[in-house]
């Protein structure tokens, strides 16, 4: 039986309202119990129409719509869908969130303190979440999320690199892994050349593998991280975690088949999904988006509901 579904349209002002209609229209969408929530302007004028979903109003007030940018009524709008999605997903019991891209600088503008989903799913859930991407063979998680470059070494530690390593490890033996093995990425460039370039790969990443390994799970590293995208993208290690956000998008969003990329969030009471890219501005209102990764979502939710 596949899962009730809650998709939320995203930013009204981004490609969210038109990526969203063009899967609802699609293959991926055939069959499946779908409810929007949305800004109702954005997803008529992205075509929407009565009965390809259960839909419920986000509205946004006040917009001017020829102005593609982010606006704090904007923010609040998405951020609401997305708050009343948790909710009636936790109420449910079960079930998938597909979350089409939001604006962080909108949701910061509205007064919103969240950087994104995943800090709002972790806050509104109670749970520590992994975020994940997959695209073809590529499937990659990180150990922290939207945090400055220069916070980055302080918020890492031992604990919080095991914790992601075991929910990595059972995310991708849901996906059918038996055994999984993961790669870690290693912070500093050449894996810190043994303490030279920095101390952590020797203080914090080398021990905490070591635990890993010692309660049975497949791991190597701390690895630098363009030999371990290159090993992973060869078929020697089903995971690869890398240690902040650009050392896996960069990479992931330049493989073939980007543009079907999945982020995924593991960890959760629910299964949430969305498309890896973001709310597009500069191309929103043209009718030009591309809705691979949205469509891709959808699916990939469907499918994760059938093996939880």
């Amino acid at each position: 039986m596949k899962p009730k579904i809650i998709l939320t349209a995203g930013d009204p002002l981004g490609i969210g309202p038109e990526i969203a209609v063009k899967a609802l229209s699609s293959r991926a969408a055939a069959g499946l119990d779908i409810t929007i929530i949305g800004d109702s302007a954005a997803l008529k004028a992205a075509g929407f129409k009565a009965g390809r979903a259960v839909f419920i109003p986000m509205d946004a007030a006040g917009l001017n719509r020829k102005e593609r940018a982010p606006r704090a009524a904007a923010g609040l709008a998405s951020f609401k869908a997305v708050e009343l999605a948790i909710k009636l997903l936790k109420r449910a019991g079960a079930g998938a969130l597909v979350t089409a891209p939001v604006s962080k600088e909108a949701w910061r503008l509205a007064g919103i303190p969240y950087t994104g989903h995943t800090e709002l799913l972790r806050a509104r859930t109670g749970r520590e979440p992994l975020m994940g991407f997959t695209a073809g063979k590529a499937r990659t998680a990180l150990v922290t999320e939207h945090f400055s470059i220069r916070r980055v070494p302080s918020v890492i530690t031992a604990g919080l690199v095991i914790e992601k390593a075991r929910l990595f490890a059972e995310a991708l033996k849901t996906a059918g892994i038996k055994t999984p093995r993961i790669t870690l990425a290693a912070l500093n460039p050449h894996a810190g050349d043994g303490g030279l370039l920095g101390m952590e790969e020797i203080t914090i990443l080398k021990p905490a593998v070591a635990r890993l390994r010692a309660k049975g799970l497949d791991i190597k590293g701390p690895a630098p991280a363009d030999a371990a995208w290159r090993e992973h993208l060869n078929g020697r290690s089903d995971g690869l975690l890398c240690l902040y956000h650009d050392q896996a998008l960069v990479p992931l969003k330049l493989i073939p088949g980007a543009e079907r990329a999945v982020h995924w969030t593991w960890g959760l009471p629910f299964i949430r999904t969305s498309p890896a890219h973001g709310t597009a501005f500069d191309i929103a209102g043209r009718a030009i988006a591309d809705a691979a990764g949205m469509k891709a979502a959808i699916s990939s939710a469907a499918g994760a509901g059938n093996k939880r």
